[in-house]
């Protein structure tokens, strides 16, 4: 078994034009003061890197890993959200996407698309010249205005959109191969990979692909009343990403699973700061310590209540005290008696 690394944390939620939060030497020095060993950085952020200019230039690189550094940190991923939702987007949601591209490709679904796509290979060089081993992405959707349909839908339908994400994603995988690095699919509403169930079929059209892999954040399973734990269980292998996001769960007589329209604070189902909502942490990191789960806890704080800056101090101590020291020999070691096959024998009577 392996000891979890951490705690560390997800920058997008936190970068801001105002101090310290303005840019990646800022907001490290303030993270790592709050005990943070680790930040994984949003991609499309220029104050907090340049993307392009990671891939290309591996003293760049250098630099931002050197930052990092200089707070007593390390970077523990990239991550791609926002260019990973651009792979695929159906029509319908052209114009609400326009603001995750550059201002040029406004209303051009695939320009956006094609962006998106050197962006994803961008990050697999980049990840690579920081020494990253993963990274953090979004798989888009062409299908989700079809996730509870009526009419019902067309058969062959989600064939067909699992066929088309595949093509789309297979360069990208490809590329992320050549460089070492897994792609980490965030399973999240919105995304037609969303559960363990999409996964599959994903993974099933792009042959089983080693690189396609699992960001895990059970935050997004408890608001699809989906057994968080037992995931683990059934994708242990494939998960190499880990997010630890809270959220609470409570469904009454006026609405439940798809909140009624209504805002962050009044839906049934929403994210909360860690330790204010419901999910048994305690049963997570056990489970992925038991299975050699060989990455980092890394906070990614949303929260409908809670100031963000009380949230984040309250993180680190909150991961740290969950990640679990793994033993190295069993609890009664003690009363061994040590044999030999021999021994063993005449133990069984043979």
């Amino acid at each position: 078994m392996k000891t979890i690394k951490g705690p560390a944390i997800f920058l997008a939620q936190f970068a801001d034009d105002a101090a310290p939060f303005n840019s990646l030497k800022n907001i490290c020095t303030y993270m790592a003061d709050l005990g943070y060993k680790g930040v994984q950085i949003p991609s499309w952020d220029p104050r907090m890197i340049d993307l392009q200019k990671a891939a290309e230039s591996k003293t760049y690189a250098d630099e931002i890993a050197g930052i990092v550094a200089e707070s007593g940190m390390q970077i523990t991923e990239l991550s791609t959200h926002l260019q990973g939702q651009l792979v695929a987007v159906h029509p319908a949601y052209n114009e609400l996407f326009d603001g995750f591209a550059p201002a040029n490709l406004k209303g051009d679904l695939k320009g956006k698309s094609e962006w998106a796509t050197q962006q994803l290979k961008y990050a697999a060089k980049a990840s690579s010249n920081l020494g990253l081993n993963a990274h953090a992405t979004f798989s888009g959707a062409l299908m989700w205005h079809t996730v509870y349909p009526w009419p019902q839908r067309p058969a062959g339908l989600v064939d067909t959109g699992f066929t088309e994400l595949a093509k789309r994603w297979l360069p990208i995988l490809n590329e992320f191969d050549s460089y070492g690095v897994d792609v980490c699919y965030e399973l999240h509403p919105g995304e037609d990979l969303h559960d363990g169930i999409t996964f599959e079929m994903f993974l099933e059209k792009v042959n089983g692909h080693k690189r396609a892999n699992i960001l895990y954040d059970p935050s997004h399973f408890v608001l699809q009343c989906l057994d968080y734990l037992q995931f683990i269980d059934f994708y242990h292998d494939r998960i190499k990403m880990f997010h630890v996001k809270d959220a609470e769960f409570n469904p009454t007589g006026k609405q439940g699973v798809y909140g009624g329209y209504q805002g962050w604070v009044e839906r049934a189902g929403r994210f909360r700061s860690l330790g204010d909502g419901q999910v048994d942490f305690g049963g997570i990191f056990s489970k992925l310590s038991q299975y050699n789960y060989d990455g980092w806890a890394v906070l990614e704080w949303e929260c409908a209540i809670k100031h963000p800056e009380q949230g984040a101090a309250e993180g680190a101590p909150f991961i740290d005290a969950h990640i679990i020291r793994v033993t190295e020999k069993a609890f009664d070691d003690f009363a061994g008696m040590g044999a030999d096959e021999a021994f063993n024998k005449k133990i069984l009577g043979i």
